[in-house]
């Protein structure tokens, strides 16, 4: 037995010398997420959540999915589908509100709000406008997290639920403008782009934004002589810049948009409003001096619409005639092509959920991600929107100090 201290220095030394066994970083621990998309239940809301791509996806990477029935079915998904996609059907609303995680498209009704349970995390659109006080206050109560899809950032800063859904609405609006100017739906009768020999249809879009942008691509497409309104030269320069091409662009002046709308067949509202209302830019003596038989599309009309004459329309009854002047005022034109948008939802947030899963839960991922946690209005109960706050006159807490005693 060896007893002398140096000599056992010197082999404890030489023992840092021998190969060790490897230090392994310990895998961040996996949250398997308990998910329910539930079958929408507001005016005309046609788009679902979670396509039956989606849910393969999720499911097989272990995460358990609750579609209620028939909640695809004005998407053209079965149950069947979502099955074979790995989803359990559900014929109780009540089973999918008690999931982990509830994941729609619509804002809550009180219904739905009254079948949650404490502690959990809703995912859907946040339609100021439309969301009632006492909503608020029930999800206050019930401690739940609440994540608004529209106002999530992706790595570059831009909100992709928003802009997937402006594409959409800004390729629409100039297809339902082409069967309004159809003479069989009492139209002018003319073709909206143009032939040879023939003068093309005259396209205004307000709004150089992403739903203009898109607009103005649709109607450069189909040969419509095209004309943008912005007050903002920088979007104006974005928009010419993307599009690649030289086009007429304008700052938003009265007199020539006057002009401008008076030669007019087709005029696109496409102006946002970063908050509040739209700003209304065409008066009732503009729409009054327009041609006779010219449509109007007002694609803000779900932030109070850009136009005088504007009344908020619905699906199955989507048109008016003021001045001679045809109207179109819908604010959901996305569930107009609702398969369409809802694979655009669906698309965003399947890698959204994964790396909530990969992150161990909602928490983390909130803890960790900016552009996700720009989405929460509500954390377990305390509002966190100063927007909301302020127009319910409801007491708010910035979510940054919230999560420092995390």
């Amino acid at each position: 037995m060896i007893t002398d201290p140096e000599i056992i220095k010197n082999l404890m030394k030489e023992g840092h010398l021998i190969p060790q066994e490897e230090m392994l970083e310990i895998a961040r621990k996996k949250g398997r997420l308990n998910i329910g998309v539930p079958r929408e239940s507001s005016f005309q809301e046609r788009r679902v959540a979670l396509v039956p791509e989606a849910v393969s996806l999720l499911v097989a990477n272990g995460h358990e999915i609750k579609v209620e029935t028939k909640a695809g079915v004005n998407a053209k998904f079965t149950d069947k589908d979502y099955s074979e996609a790995g989803a359990q059907i559900v014929y109780d609303p009540k089973e999918v509100f008690q999931c982990d995680i509830i994941f729609k498209v619509s804002p809550p009704i009180e219904e739905e709000v009254e079948m949650m349970t404490s502690g959990q995390t809703l995912i859907s659109a946040l339609q100021i406008t439309m969301q009632p006080k006492k909503i608020l206050q029930k999800l206050m109560e019930k401690k739940v997290t609440a994540i608004a899809w529209d106002y999530i950032r992706d790595n570059e800063g831009h909100f992709p639920v928003v802009r997937a859904m402006g594409e959409i609405a800004g390729n629409t609006s100039l297809l339902i403008a082409a069967e309004l100017l159809n003479s069989f739906n009492d139209g002018k009768g003319v073709m909206l782009g143009g032939i040879a020999g023939v003068q093309p249809t005259e396209v205004v879009v307000l709004g150089a934004g992403t739903v203009g942008e898109y607009a103005t691509r649709s109607a450069i497409g189909l040969g419509s002589s095209v004309k943008v309104f912005d007050n903002s030269l920088s979007k104006l320069r974005r928009l010419q810049s993307s599009i690649g091409e030289r086009m007429y662009t304008s700052i938003i002046q009265p007199k020539v948009l006057s002009k401008a709308l008076m030669r007019a067949d087709v005029v696109i509202g496409a102006v946002r409003s970063s908050i509040g209302r739209t700003p209304c830019i065409v008066t009732e003596e503009m729409v009054s001096n327009m041609k006779q038989g010219a449509v109007i599309i007002d694609v803000s009309i779900d932030q109070g619409g850009c136009f005088e004459t504007s009344e908020v329309t619905n699906h199955e009854s989507p048109t008016f005639d003021k001045f001679g002047v045809t109207h179109y005022c819908v604010p959901n034109i996305a569930s107009r092509v609702s398969r369409t948008a809802s694979f655009a939802i669906s698309n965003i947030f399947a890698p959204i959920l994964l790396e909530m899963g990969e992150h161990g839960g909602c928490k983390e991922l909130i803890k960790n991600d900016y552009g996700f946690r720009s989405g929460v209005y509500m954390y377990k109960g305390t509002l966190t929107s100063e927007i909301l706050g302020k127009v319910f006159d409801l007491r708010y807490k910035e979510i940054e100090l919230l999560l420092m005693g995390m």
